[in-house]
């Protein structure tokens, strides 16, 4: 049974600023931050270089009510100026396309500027690498956005997975199947999305896109690290010069073994992630289109449909819960929740105070390097027909 005080974050002493760099006019992934901030009351956004194109960078910072001032073109620039401000932006976040995330939270982390990175965290392992090292070296928080990890009802399946409700863990399954890439236009119809283009997205499309989500939230979810996998990449939709579906063998730390199924060309289907645990004792299953429930089942027994905030539920979810039970919660508040574990984090580092171990548990920058080797190791696996590669 947790305490109140073990159930709560501390109290907030004042927002927190928040640049951006990328998300504006017709991005979808920075209006997302931008409300997942908002939502957690620990943050405003105060400055941002939203476009590298300066009129579109103007209008983008007008519409988000940012004083003339702070609306820039140029992230460097940025940088720069914020951080001589008194009033500059504690924390950056990086919504922009894959090859441009090393060099901006390079200059970030430079000017001592705290980093919230989109996923997948750069293309490469020896940027991925650099940007750990530089992380220590200056010591800023850098957290990447792998949001479902903060939907409270993960939280309480890692809960009961160290608590070793299912015993020994057996298997580890996850998915994630969109439809949304089937008929991507190509560059005979009308131009290639920068996410199939090799030089800014590297060479994989839905693996490094949404696998390395599916990735993520196994490794979270168990507590496992990855040792191995195996891969085969697929085109099933519209020709694209990148994959667009991935079947992977997974053999996690102690042997366990999983797969990882995931597919941007699955008709019918819209941001259907899954993941199934099974011990030798029990399993749980939860689903993110269905974030409010986590189910439970032993051999023999009626499966126990869990929800967010019974009374059987953690400190990890007590802390994230937002609403009653009965009211429910989704993927805003998931974003909600990561933001106000990072603003606990930076806080924390502000005042100098040591966090209790485990109050926060957002992705960091080993998480986005974690991911890069993932994709890595199934771009290779897949190239050496499908062999077992060590991650």
């Amino acid at each position: 049974m947790s305490t109140p005080e073990q159930a709560r974050f501390p109290a907030c002493t004042r927002r927190l600023r928040l640049g951006f760099v990328g998300g504006g006019q017709g991005s979808f992934i920075g209006e997302v931050h931008a409300m997942g901030a908002r939502l957690s009351n620990r943050w405003e956004v105060t400055a941002g270089a939203l476009s590298s194109t300066s009129d579109k960078a103007l209008a983008s910072g007008r519409a988000w009510l940012l004083a003339e001032e702070r609306i820039y073109s140029d992230y460097r620039h940025m940088a720069a100026a914020e951080a001589q401000r008194p009033d500059g932006i504690d924390a950056v976040v990086i919504a922009t396309p894959n090859h441009t995330h090393f060099a901006i939270a390079k200059v970030f982390m430079q000017h001592g500027i705290h980093v919230i990175c989109d996923k997948p965290l750069c293309n490469t392992l020896a940027e991925a690498e650099e940007l750990v090292a530089l992380q220590r070296e200056t010591g800023v928080v850098f957290a990447v956005s792998y949001c479902y990890a903060s939907h409270a009802m993960v939280r309480q399946m890692r809960e009961m997975v160290d608590a070793g409700a299912l015993g020994r863990l057996c298997q580890v399954h996850v998915e994630y199947f969109q439809d949304w890439a089937i008929d991507l236009p190509t560059a005979a119809d009308g131009g290639t999305p920068w996410r199939l283009d090799t030089a800014l997205s590297g060479h994989s499309f839905t693996t490094a896109d949404i696998g390395t989500h599916a990735h993520h939230l196994a490794c979270f979810a168990t507590g496992l690290d990855l040792h191995s996998l195996r891969a085969d990449f697929h085109t099933v939709g519209n020709p694209k010069p990148l994959e667009d579906t991935a079947f992977i063998q997974l053999r996690f730390a102690g042997g366990v073994p999983g797969t990882l199924m995931t597919s941007q060309a699955a008709a019918g289907t819209h941001c259907d992630l899954r993941i199934r645990l099974f011990g030798d004792k029990a399993s749980l299953e939860w689903r993110q289109e269905d974030p409010e429930h986590l189910c439970f089942a032993e051999p023999g027994k009626p499966k126990v449909l869990m929800t967010r905030a019974d009374l059987g539920c953690g400190p990890s979810v007590q802390r994230l819960q937002r609403m009653r039970v009965g009211f429910p919660e989704g993927l805003t508040d998931a974003w909600a929740n990561l933001y106000s574990e990072i603003a606990v984090a930076i806080q924390a580092q502000q005042q100098g105070v040591d966090l209790p171990p485990g109050l926060v548990n957002f992705p960091t920058v080993k998480a986005g390097l974690d991911g890069v080797r993932f994709t890595d190791a199934a771009i290779r696996s897949n190239a050496a027909n499908g062999a077992w590669v060590e991650l």
